[in-house]
């Protein structure tokens, strides 16, 4: 059912997909099996989200524990990019890529409230981290602003790159450079 819930939600939209649809691609005959699973369409979205949360969070955590106090934006930015953009390397993942990128507006970064699936986790850590570097020499405000606005560009960017993986695009550049080349734009806009 979550690998369902990967494949539709990415491809038709989180507030697009249809129950039955959800029930029909994961093979189930009871129209009903999404709600006993997961409560809602919903809860499955949140178990999907909490899948790969969990595949990054082996990465993040450890890496959090060991950072340096004194990081700049490049550093911090590298951290909190390179577990997500890992997600590229399997079919999942990119999927998971399509998804987050419907969901960067709800990451409660411009307000300070953290939503529910990322409570508690490293990444929610690393955003605070993030936070606390900018905002060390700008506004908390524009601080937080400029962390949503790099959600919304990562997202989109990591998105883009996973639809053209999927539809086997010839992709201009490798992962390596694709990866350096996104860090280093999302670390000058935080620091411009």
């Amino acid at each position: 059912m979550i690998r369902a819930g990967e494949r539709l939600f990415a491809r038709e939209g989180i507030d697009g997909v249809r129950t039955r649809d959800l029930v029909a691609e994961a093979g189930q005959a009871n129209d009903s099996a999404v709600t006993y699973h997961f409560g809602s369409r919903q809860g499955l979205l949140l178990a999907v989200v909490d899948k790969h949360l969990r595949r990054m969070e082996e990465q993040w955590k450890p890496a959090f524990a060991a950072r340096e106090p004194d990081a700049d934006l490049g550093e911090l930015v590298t951290r909190i990019v390179t577990p997500l953009a890992e997600q590229l390397r399997t079919e999942d993942g990119r999927d998971f890529l399509r998804i987050t990128a419907q969901l960067a507006g709800r990451s409660g970064v411009r307000t300070a409230n953290v939503p529910e699936p990322l409570t508690g986790t490293a990444l929610a850590q690393w955003l605070a981290e993030l936070e606390r570097c900018c905002a060390e020499r700008l506004p908390r405000t524009i601080a937080r602003e400029r962390i949503a606005l790099l959600i919304t560009m990562l997202t989109a960017a990591l998105a883009d790159r996973a639809r053209r993986i999927e539809q086997g695009s010839r992709l201009p550049v490798g992962h390596k450079t694709f990866l350096e080349t996104l860090i280093g734009m999302l670390a000058a806009g935080l620091a411009a």
